[in-house]
C-alpha cells in the first residue's frame, strides 16, 4: 500500500440511517476523479437498527477484489467501535464524532481523527430528524476533506441524485462543506492516504450485476419475467420493470409490449417462465438457492419436455435462509442437477457485472438453441455491488438465436404432403428436436408432457423409449460443451495451476501477482459456464497440481471438476472461503501457500 490512490475505507454505522446513499458519494466521487475503486455494502437482513459496514477499495492498479484490512475507518456506530477498531493496524486512521468519543482504546500506530460532527449540524440544522440525517452526509465532508476528494465533483454528484428535489442538494451540500472546511481549517497538514486525479477509468463504469442482468435480459428481447421477492435477487426484476416500462412500449398505442408477474412463490414463478417458453417468448425468472430449491420439479419438466427458460440465480449464503445479506457460492452442485433422476443444466458463471449483461444475452440463445433451461450463478457480491467494468459493447446486428423452430410455411406444405410432426424426432443427430410454436399452424400441434414419451411425443412408459430420450437428452448436453463460453486461462507454463469460476476471479487474479512477486508462478483457468469443454480437460490434464477456488465449505467447483472430467482426485486441493465475505487475494495466496509443501514433499 503507497497511501495515494491505494488504500481502503470502512464506513461503519447502522442499517436503515440511510447511509447507503452517503457512502455512494464517496466511491462515485473517487471514480470521477479517475481512479479504480469498488464498493462493498456489508449489511444485516433486517430493515433497521444493527451494524452495516461499506467499503471502498481505492487501487491505481486496478484490483476489485475484497482487500481485507481497513486503512481508513469511519466509526459512526458505538455499537460496532470497539470491533471496528481492534482489527486497524498501525499506520491506519479512525474518523469519528468527538461529541461520542472513542470506546476503545486505540492500537498502536493507530491515529484518530475527531470531528464535531454533531455540533456541524445542530447550529445549522435546528430540526431533530434533519439534524440527524445531516450528520449521516456530513462525514462524507469529512472524509474528503481528510483524504484530498475533491468537494467539487461530490456536489455535482448530488445535484445530479436530486436534480428533482433542489432543496435536498442545498441541505446536503451545507452539511458537506461545513464538515469539509472544518477539517481544512483544523487538520492542515493532510494525510498520507489521498486521492490523486488520473485517468485509469478511461472506458469504465460503475454498475452492478443485477442491474447489469436486468439490462442483458432487456438486450437479448426478453418480453416475459416472474418472480417473488428474494434477497439479493429482488432487484434484478425491479430494475427490468423500469427498463421495460420505459423501452418495451409500443410507440404509437402505448401498450406494453412485455409482461412481469410478482409471483405468489418461487414454483409459480418458475412454471409460468416455462410456460411463457413453450409459448415462444423469451422468459426468465430471478431468485437465490432457496429459491432454485423450490423450482427443481419444474426445472425437470423443462429439461423433460425440452422448454426454454432462464434462471438467474444470484447466490448467498445458506442453507435454509441462512445469510440472506451475505455472498457465497453455494449453489454450483444445486443448479447442475436440479430435478431428480437423470438431469444436468447448463450453467454460466459471470466473474463481473459486465459479464452478466454479455452472459443474460447468451443465456437467452443457448436456452433456445439447446431448448432447455439455461441457469446464470452470480452471487450478492457481483449483483448487488458497485463495480468498476468496461463500457458495455453491443452489436446492433445482433439476431437472437431461436434454435429449430419449424416455421409456419413449413408445417403448411407438410401438412399439404400429409405428412405428421413429431416433436422429438432428432432428424439430424445431434440430439436437438425441432419445435414448433403455438398458434403457428394447426399441422404443428403437440402434447408436451413430463411424463415418459416416444420419439412422436405420445405418452410412454416403455423403459426403451425413456433410455433413448434421456440418451438423447445427454447427448444434446454434450454437444453444449463447444457452445457455451470457453474458459479464461492466463498461461506462463508452469505445471502448477489455479481454477475458480465467478465472482471469485478478481481475488485469484490479484493473489497471482502477490504469489508471483514471491517467486512462485501458477497458470491460472477461470471457468466460465458448465458443461466443461475440452480446454477444461486440457488443463487439468497439462498441469501437475491444481488449486481450485471455493467459496463454500464443501468445495462445489471441485467436485462438479471431479464429477464431470477425468482429472484424478489427488491431482485437486481446495482453497476454501465461506465466511460470507468476498475471498480476498490475501486469503487465497496464503492458502495456496501452505498447500504447495504438501504436494513437493510428497
Amino acid at each position: 500500500m503507497s497511501g495515494v490512490n491505494d488504500f481502503t475505507i470502512k464506513i461503519a454505522n447502522v442499517n436503515g440511517s440511510g447511509s447507503a446513499s452517503a457512502n455512494g458519494l464517496l466511491a462515485k466521487a473517487i471514480f470521477r476523479m479517475g481512479v479504480p475503486v469498488s464498493a462493498k455494502n456489508i449489511f444485516p437482513s433486517n430493515i433497521q437498527g444493527l451494524p452495516t459496514w461499506y467499503v471502498i477499495r481505492v487501487n491505481q492498479a486496478g484490483y476489485t477484489g475484497w482487500a481485507g484490512r481497513t486503512d481508513f475507518l469511519v466509526a459512526m456506530n458505538p455499537q460496532s467501535m470497539n470491533r471496528d477498531i481492534a482489527e486497524l493496524e498501525s499506520g491506519s486512521f479512525v474518523l469519528y464524532d468527538s461529541a461520542r468519543p472513542l470506546s476503545a482504546e486505540l492500537p498502536e500506530g493507530v491515529r484518530p481523527l475527531a470531528v464535531p460532527l454533531t455540533d456541524i449540524t445542530v447550529d445549522v440544522f435546528p430540526d431533530v430528524k434533519t439534524r440527524l440525517m445531516m450528520k449521516n452526509i456530513s462525514y462524507v465532508g469529512a472524509a474528503a476533506a481528510f483524504l484530498n476528494i475533491d468537494s467539487s465533483v461530490i456536489e455535482t454528484l448530488l445535484r445530479e441524485i436530486y436534480s428533482r428535489k433542489p432543496k435536498l442538494i442545498d441541505s446536503n451540500y451545507r452539511a458537506v462543506r461545513l464538515a469539509y472546511e472544518w477539517v481544512r481549517e483544523n487538520y492542515p497538514g493532510g494525510l498520507p492516504l489521498r486521492v490523486e486525479p488520473a485517468a485509469a477509468n478511461e472506458g469504465c463504469i460503475m454498475i452492478d450485476g443485477n442491474t447489469a442482468s436486468a439490462l442483458g435480459c432487456l438486450y437479448a428481447g426478453a418480453t416475459f419475467a416472474a418472480w417473488y421477492p428474494l434477497t439479493p435477487s429482488t432487484s434484478v426484476a425491479e430494475t427490468f420493470t423500469r427498463l421495460c416500462e420505459r423501452f418495451r412500449r409500443d410507440p404509437e398505442s402505448g401498450d406494453n409490449l412485455y409482461c412481469i408477474v410478482q409471483a405468489e412463490d418461487e414454483i409459480a414463478a418458475i412454471g409460468m417462465v416455462v410456460g411463457a417458453g413453450w409459448n415462444g417468448a423469451r422468459a426468465f425468472t430471478p431468485t437465490s438457492g432457496p429459491g432454485i430449491s423450490l423450482m427443481s420439479e419444474f426445472l425437470g419438466l423443462a429439461y423433460y419436455a425440452e422448454i426454454p427458460a432462464v434462471v438467474f440465480d444470484v447466490q448467498r449464503t445458506g442453507p435454509s435462509t441462512g445469510l440472506p445479506t451475505r455472498t457465497q457460492q453455494g449453489d454450483f452442485l444445486t443448479a447442475a442437477y436440479a430435478s431428480h433422476g437423470d438431469t444436468k443444466h447448463i450453467l454460466l458463471f459471470p466473474g463481473h457485472p459486465g459479464e452478466c449483461f454479455s452472459m443474460a444475452v447468451e443465456s437467452f440463445d443457448l436456452a433456445e438453441r439447446f431448448q432447455t433451461p439455461v441457469i446464470v450463478l452470480t452471487d450478492l457480491d457481483i449483483g448487488m455491488n458497485d463495480w468498476m467494468v468496461k463500457k458495455f459493447e453491443w452489436d446492433d446486428n445482433y439476431v437472437p438465436d431461436r434454435g429449430k423452430v419449424v416455421k409456419r410455411e413449413h408445417l403448411r406444405k407438410l401438412e399439404d404432403a400429409g405428412g405428421t410432426f413429431h416433436r422429438y424426432i432428432d432428424a439430424d443427430g445431434d440430439g436437438i428436436c425441432a419445435r414448433s410454436l403455438p398458434g403457428s399452424h394447426p399441422a404443428g400441434a403437440y402434447f408436451t408432457r413430463g411424463t415418459g414419451h416416444n420419439p412422436q411425443g405420445t405418452y410412454s412408459e416403455d423403459g426403451g423409449d425413456y433410455k433413448e430420450n434421456v440418451a438423447r437428452l445427454l447427448r444434446k448436453f454434450e454437444g453444449a460443451k463447444s457452445a457455451v463460453p470457453p474458459p479464461e486461462i492466463i498461461a506462463s507454463g508452469s505445471s502448477l495451476g489455479i481454477i475458480a469460476a465467478g465472482g471469485a476471479d478478481a481475488a485469484v487474479k490479484e493473489a497471482l501477482d502477490l504469489l508471483n512477486s514471491s517467486g512462485l508462478s501458477l497458470d491460472y483457468m477461470r471457468i466460465r459456464a458448465f458443461p466443461f469443454g475440452c480446454e477444461v480437460e486440457e488443463f487439468l490434464k497439462s498441469h501437475d497440481w491444481i488449486a481450485v477456488v471455493d467459496q463454500n465449505r464443501d468445495a462445489q467447483l471441485r467436485s462438479l471438476l471431479l464429477l464431470e472430467t477425468r482429472v484424478t482426485k489427488d491431482k485437486l486441493r481446495s482453497v476454501h472461503s465461506n465466511d460470507g465475505y468476498p475471498v480476498s487475494a490475501a486469503h487465497v495466496a496464503a492458502q495456496i501457500t501452505e498447500l504447495l509443501p504438501m504436494r513437493i514433499t510428497a
